[in-house]
């Protein structure tokens, strides 16, 4: 939302940021299109095309005979594109039937097509306008809810289009298929393209097609660019609960409009001068670019590489194959810290938070660099996501190559940790900078169980929590690769990380689910902040929680304060300050909840975890599985028969579309083993899973099925060579696969409840 100093105009009223719970979004990035549900494009909210965070066109208005014709219905035809239908009445018919159809088909990238077709009996006789018109404003300006002067058009000699051009970007509107040249006209405030004359005898259509083109000036060197057709992760097939079949089909489908690719090339991002090296002293530098793509953070406002969001897409998507991640680890190396500088908050081995083709202001103050550096989770994340995607098989040259980043990244942490002699890795924000600086990064993220605000420098819990993990992953790649001894003082470090967490961060539950809880954060004087919060759910996979704390952690998770019905609430409901329609004070995150539910599957707290993925499964059903950023914290009742859509959220969302997928492979409980060549399936209890069938997983570039049937009976097929199974709960040894071509059978004694609606 808009600071209103920096609006124009004595007592000028705030500007707010424009609602999203009813806008039909497109997206093909970087290019996407928002409009209202009658696709009538008038220059308000967040309305236009767009490209590269630049508003192209925010007016595209279609009169006929002087009027709007009357809307009908929307139909989604993808992610990538949508048709408005509308009707164009005549007050003289002798019928109420519609006879004038027409069709507007909208797509991301492009422009759109318009149709009207007669399906009356009489001839028609019609003008046709269409009214364009734009201010070429940036995404932030956009989102603060400002909308800019209009840029004057130009008609272009060259054919049927309308050009503008400002300080900041170009765009054209251009006819390029139609039966006769439009009349085009142009004014301060637009231009027009009209049809003066349309006749359409009885059956007869009219089509005009329009591209929509433009970017920003100028071009950003090595700025993410559109992908290429090749999707990097394999399409499974799934036999199970509708709802998750739902959801992950849904949820890929978006996830491949939302792809990037790295537009660098070594000219524009040089290597640094200390070119890192691994711990053998052998130095590399990465690979020419060549698609390397990952997933974009959001739709509308955050379409480009976001260092945290883009991990967490590759990591949940890690079962699909190792592509997404190669290709988000390799587009964040070339863009790791290498200098020390305030304004970016850069610093050597820091991973990139947000990268924009120029700087930004966002109002309250907040003014950031095109490349900023202002998070404290995507570092660590980095690292645990190399880890990960070499225990799901990513070729050893990419392992070996990106080593030295990973190293690099936790000096960084290691470094950050050491700064005020306790230990734990804290955000020091800069003036003008991102206050907060993990995922729950609005300014009133951090509360206590009184409802205050809580300001930094803070250490949170969940990345004290991903720090633990990145060192001890990282260890066990070192010593798989015979660098014992910085495995081992990364092993020591990560044990002291996880006795000073244990000493800081536990707070007496009282009356609560279980006798204590894990606080949000703690300050400079380790003083803990009070009121239970969802970050400690992502504690659970961590490793930094014992046995002990993993149970107390889950109650808490369960426990109707925390869990609406429809997922995990990112604030307890039960403390003052609570909000469901807060962005981070009671709402709902998509990405949150199957975070949580992985971290409880990990945990073997089966009945935890089926509970708020069944709520997820179910929330996904009333967002046609389209997920959105977050919605409402409003607890699941009979009285409140669907969650709450929170009006600002993006949808699609790269981690909420990414969720069905790590859901997925929570509920299998699949968990691969880089050096044992091992591969261990425990899913959930029958009773709470049922029967489940996925193919076209990915392990080490082979093609893995898994079946879990209705005695919870476990298939494994497609292993790769070398690689064994297992099953068992309690020895790795049994009903092991140690072929290519053979499957396992157990009985699995751990293992969401897929529901009660099977297919297949």
């Amino acid at each position: 939302m808009a600071d209103t100093s920096e609006l124009p105009g004595p007592r000028r009223a705030r500007a707010l940021q424009p609602l999203l719970h009813d806008v039909v979004i497109c997206v093909a990035a970087p290019a996407f299109t928002a409009s209202p549900r009658d696709g009538q494009l008038r220059g308000a909210r967040a309305d236009g095309f767009y490209d590269h965070d630049r508003r192209l066109l925010h007016t595209l208005r279609l009169l006929l005979d002087g009027r709007e014709p009357e809307p009908v219905g929307v139909q989604p035809l993808g992610p990538d594109r949508v048709r408005f239908t509308a009707v164009h009445r005549y007050p003289g018919d002798g019928t109420d039937d519609p006879t004038l159809i027409v069709e507007r088909v909208r797509a991301a990238g492009q422009g759109e097509t318009l149709l009207l077709r007669n399906v009356g009996t009489v001839t028609r006789v019609l003008r046709v306008d269409l009214t364009a018109a734009t201010d070429l404003a940036d995404i932030a300006d956009v989102k603060r809810g400002i909308t800019g002067r209009a840029v004057r058009p130009h008609a272009d000699r060259t054919g049927p289009a309308l050009s503008w051009r400002s300080a900041t970007g170009r765009a054209r509107l251009r006819a390029v298929e139609c039966p006769e040249p439009p009349k085009t006209s142009a004014d301060p405030a637009g231009g027009t393209f009209g049809w003066p004359r349309v006749e359409l005898a009885p059956g007869d259509c009219w089509r005009v097609r329009l591209a929509v083109t433009g970017r920003a000036v100028p071009a950003p060197p090595g700025h993410p660019v559109a992908a290429s057709p090749h999707v990097p992760w394999s399409d499974p097939v799934i036999h199970g609960d509708r709802r998750l079949v739902g959801l992950v089909r849904q949820g890929l489908a978006d996830l491949r409009a939302l792809r990037l690719a790295d537009g660098s090339r070594h000219a524009d991002h040089p290597e640094p001068a200390t070119t890192p090296r691994h711990a053998d002293g052998a130095g590399h530098r990465p690979p020419a670019p060549h698609d390397d793509q990952f997933i974009a953070a959001g739709c509308p406002w955050y379409l480009t590489l976001f260092g945290r969001d883009s991990i967490w897409s590759a990591r949940m998507l890690l079962p699909l194959g190792t592509d997404l991640a190669r290709g988000t680890l390799w587009t964040l190396a070339r863009r790791q810290g290498t200098v020390h500088d305030d304004f970016r908050e850069e610093a050597p081995g820091r991973i990139l938070h947000e990268l924009r083709p120029a700087e930004s202001r966002h109002g309250h103050g907040l003014r950031l660099p095109a490349h900023y550096y202002g998070s404290v989770d995507a570092t660590p994340l980095f690292v645990s996501l190399l880890v990960d995607a070499w225990r799901w098989g990513l070729p050893a040259a990419d392992v070996e190559g990106l080593l030295p980043y990973a190293e690099r990244a936790m000096d960084w942490i290691i470094g950050t940790c050491a700064k005020d002699g306790d230990g734990l890795l804290r955000y020091y924000p800069r003036p003008g900078g991102l206050l907060h600086q993990s995922w729950k990064d609005s300014t009133d993220a951090v509360r206590d169980a009184a409802g205050r605000r809580i300001e930094p420098p803070l250490a949170l819990c969940e990345v004290q929590g991903y720090a633990y993990e990145a060192a001890a992953g990282l260890a066990d790649l070192l010593a798989a690769r015979g660098a014992t001894e910085r495995a081992r003082a990364l092993r020591d470090w990560a044990a002291a990380l996880r006795d000073r967490f244990a000493d800081a961060f536990w707070i007496d539950g009282k009356d609560g689910p279980a006798a204590r809880y894990v606080a949000i954060a703690v300050g400079r004087d380790l003083d803990p902040v009070s009121g239970p919060a969802s970050n400690m759910g992502q504690l659970l996979a961590t490793g930094i929680l014992d046995a002990d704390g993993c149970a107390d952690v889950a109650a808490w998770l369960a426990a109707p304060e925390l869990n609406s019905g429809w997922g995990l609430r990112s604030r307890s409901a039960a403390v003052p300050g609570f909000n469901p329609m807060s962005y981070h004070g009671g709402s709902v995150w998509t990405h949150d909840t199957a975070i949580a539910v992985q971290g409880l599957c990990a945990a073997g707290r089966p009945t935890e975890a089926a509970a708020l993925a069944d709520g997820l499964l179910d929330a996904a059903v009333h967002f046609s599985y389209r997920m959105p950023e977050l919605y409402g914290g409003d607890a699941r009742t009979d009285t409140s028969p669907a969650p709450l859509a929170y009006p600002a959220a993006c949808r699609p969302q790269g981690w909420s579309a990414a969720s069905g997928v790590a859901v997925l492979a929570a509920l299998l409980g699949l968990r691969p083993d880089a050096p044992r060549r091992l591969l261990t399936v425990r899913p959930l209890p029958p009773d709470l899973l049922g029967p489940l069938t996925v193919s076209g997983l990915r392990l080490a570039g082979a093609d893995l099925s898994v079946r879990v049937d209705r005695e919870g009976r476990t298939t494994v097929a497609g292993l790769p060579p070398e690689w064994r199974v297992s099953t068992g709960a309690d020895d790795d040894s049994d009903s092991d696969s140690d072929s290519a071509g053979d499957s396992a059978d157990a009985g699995s004694d751990t293992g969401t409840r897929a529901g009660p609606d099977p297919v297949g």
